[in-house]
């Protein structure tokens, strides 16, 4: 029999094994949103009075904390982007750069962590009000993800953005040290 919590040091399943279903109405649409305009604030709470030192350090040559961070910031324009391919109806969500070439050329720890987290703040805001204006029938429009191979809404890549962040998040606790208490 395992310990209590054993499951809590088992490694995660990584980002690129995930799958994924979507199945969630459109009209659910507002609690995503609300679930990613949570993230900025989750994150700088996580973050709030922890050391440069720490948020900077890597472990086994991965991502510091500060660097997750700036990596979520990264790839709002992809979200931007892949908003943009739904509204025009193009068939085929653009491609994300699967080597993350944006992060890992960014020197995020050499970064302003105050103003990597207010960037992505407003840049966050900013995609979240372009999505409160798609109409009923933008909603229900799907164009293929080129990775996945499945079809996506705007629902669809926003909980797949909420997971993105979810993934990150999770990843900055673990190395700053966080444990779920109760």
């Amino acid at each position: 029999m395992s310990a209590p919590q054993d499951w809590l040091k088992q490694g995660r399943t990584p980002w690129f094994e995930r799958t994924f279903s979507y199945d969630t109405p459109s009209n659910d649409l507002h609690e995503v949103l609300c679930r990613l305009a949570g993230t900025p604030v989750r994150l700088e709470e996580l973050v709030a009075g922890l050391d440069a030192a720490a948020l900077t350090r890597r472990v086994d040559d991965t991502w510091s904390a500060q660097e997750n961070i700036g990596h979520l910031l990264d790839l709002e324009p992809l979200w931007v982007g892949r908003t943009a391919d739904l509204l025009e109806r193009r068939e085929e969500l653009r491609a994300a750069d699967l080597s993350n070439t944006t992060t890992h050329g960014a020197r995020h720890n050499e970064a302003n962590l105050d103003g990597l987290l207010a960037t992505f703040r407003s840049v966050r805001g900013d995609w979240l009000r372009s999505l409160r204006q798609f109409d009923d029938d933008q909603i229900r429009y799907a164009a293929q993800h080129p990775r996945l191979g499945t079809p996506m809404r705007i629902i669809d890549l926003a909980e797949f953005v909420a997971a993105h962040d979810d993934h990150h998040i999770a990843r900055v606790h673990e190395l700053c040290g966080w444990e779920p208490t109760g």
